[in-house]
């Protein structure tokens, strides 16, 4: 897969996620699992980690796999290295989809409200989205970055060549944000909210987006091997709604543990958190969320899809757009915890 399609920057793996990934599977005719993550600061499938829910639920070996590029990730996920990854943006899979490698949303985990946008140093007299018209934007290219950088500048009648795009990972950002290298960044929490607290000023986030053209962090899977493996990829949603149950019935704990496996401190991740609009495995199968049956191809993130294909083209992201997304969305899995 070429480089060009890279997936949001994770940020180095701390120890205890070094800790998780180091888990040994165990004999005993279980089929082996892998799981793939990215640090993106506190969420709820952290949760899902830390308490085993995955062990729990899915009857089979479960290793964890940190992925910091996509090209990586996507390619293990197409040789059936990796079965799942979590933490991942719509436009890596959109790309992905485009070269024809089978790979579906089985889940998703949420949409980005306030925790992810575009920050400008607050003496660079940027004051609106049209004023980065000439100026240096640090963004990750290929990612979800890209695409709301370009629906951000379209609404504003701003030319996407116009602006001077930097591409680097979310930590090289704060380095050059100090160095005055950069006028403005595109980023997600972490990143986003220590460059708004260091006296960023914040001139979009997320939650500008509508839901039909939206940020959201998924789970993906190789949908054939999910075909074939349908307890576990039932036993696997149902891991994540636990974390999110968890996470909604008991806050204060489940903060704690993101924390802990983000390295981060509690304040931080209660703060990384509300910047998320989390979904449940019952929301999975609702029109804002998946759909189900006939509502999938109206429902946000179908159309997402769609909206991230046409501006990826338009961007030169991808030669073309995709024809259809029948068979990318699989919200299936989640339908037996709607009854």
């Amino acid at each position: 897969m070429k480089a060009l399609y890279w997936l949001k920057a994770g940020l180095i793996p701390l120890l205890t996620w070094a800790t998780l990934t180091q888990t040994p599977a165990v004999a005993g005719g279980k089929p082996d699992v892998v799981i793939g993550y990215e640090n993106n600061g506190a969420d709820p499938y952290m949760v899902s980690m830390g308490e085993k829910l995955f062990e729990k639920n899915m009857n089979a070996n479960i290793q964890y796999k940190f992925f910091s590029s996509g090209p990586a990730a996507m390619s293990a996920l197409a040789s059936n290295s990796l079965n799942f990854m979590c933490g991942i943006g719509i436009p890596p899979l959109v790309a992905a989809i485009s070269q024809g490698l089978p790979m579906a949303i089985i889940y998703n985990q949420e949409r980005y409200t306030n925790a992810a946008g575009i920050v400008v140093k607050p003496k660079s007299g940027i004051q609106s989205v049209s004023d980065l018209k000439g100026r240096k934007i640090a963004i990750v290219a290929g990612s979800q970055a890209s695409f709301e950088l370009a629906t951000f500048l379209k609404e504003a009648r701003v030319p996407y060549d116009s602006v001077i795009q930097i591409n680097m990972a979310p930590p090289q950002m704060r380095a050059s944000w100090l160095s005055g290298d950069i006028d403005a960044a595109i980023v997600w929490d972490p990143v986003f909210g220590a460059l708004r607290e260091s006296g960023g000023h914040v001139i979009k986030t997320d939650a500008d987006l509508p839901r039909s053209a939206s940020s959201y962090n998924v789970c993906i899977v190789n949908s054939e091997w999910a075909k074939d493996h349908k307890d576990v990829a039932v036993g696997f949603v149902k891991a994540l709604d636990e974390g999110v149950k968890m996470t909604k019935d008991e806050p204060t704990k489940a903060i704690k543990i993101m924390a802990k496996l983000a390295g981060v401190t509690v304040p931080l991740a209660k703060s990384e958190l509300s910047g998320y609009e989390v979904f449940s495995g019952k929301d999975q199968i609702s029109g804002d969320v998946m759909g189900s049956g006939a509502s999938i191809h109206s429902s946000a993130t179908y159309q997402t899809l769609v909206n991230t294909s046409k501006v990826l083209h338009e961007i030169g992201r991808i030669p073309s757009t995709v024809e259809s997304f029948d068979g990318s969305l699989i919200p299936q899995y989640s339908e037996p915890l709607s009854h």
